[in-house]
């Protein structure tokens, strides 16, 4: 995919409506290189978002991270790998097992869902052998209601060695995924917005 720029910039409001005064977290994005950074509450994180940029018009398999004002519905763990007390958000909590996945089949009646495994339509084993899946925020994309191949799988997860870009979802360190996610609770948004510079 060719464009006409080089930059674009993305910012990712993340807004608290039982505060008054909203605390915007602010992400910028290169298109070229995926690369991405997020401002939030004075702490700054690197991140990666999908390998072709963001989109207003996403759909199933086109690598981009969807733009939108999305909630975060739950958070997935690794219990042999992150200790649920590190996790400290009141957004619901659940332990990840070796039968869990996620349908990415438009044509069945599960898609974009959490399915358990075996399971014959396409989908993601959530339980990885690489560490990418050890934390998942799962982001409230076309979801409610579930639009066929629209885009599934939308994630906050741990981001893999020298941010390499993802299939759509946005990826941070696990340090950083911690701090960030620790910081919403169930009234929290993600805003995320393309400009041009």
């Amino acid at each position: 995919m060719k464009f006409s720029f080089n930059l674009l910039f993305l910012t990712l409001l993340i807004s608290n409506f039982a505060l008054a005064r909203p605390t915007p977290a602010i992400v910028t994005f290169n298109q070229i290189d995926s690369s991405c950074h997020i401002t939030f509450h004075n702490q700054h994180y690197r991140c990666a978002l999908g390998r072709t940029g963001v989109t207003e018009n996403k759909k199933e398999g086109d690598g981009a991270t969807p733009i939108g004002k999305f909630k975060i519905r739950k958070i997935y763990y690794r219990p042999d790998r992150i200790d649920p007390h590190e996790v400290t958000t009141n957004i619901p909590l659940v332990a990840l097992t070796k039968n869990d996945g996620w349908c990415d089949d438009v044509n069945s009646a599960e898609y974009n869902k959490a399915v358990k495994l075996p399971f014959a339509a396409s989908h993601e084993n959530l339980w990885r052998e690489d560490h990418v899946y050890d934390i998942i925020a799962v982001i409230g994309y076309n979801d409610d209601p579930v639009v066929k191949g629209k885009g599934s799988a939308i994630f906050l997860h741990i981001a893999r060695e020298n941010y390499t870009p993802t299939a759509g979802c946005i990826a941070l360190n696990k340090d950083d995924l911690l701090k960030f996610i620790n910081q919403f609770n169930h009234a929290n948004k993600i805003i995320i917005e393309r400009g041009v510079k």
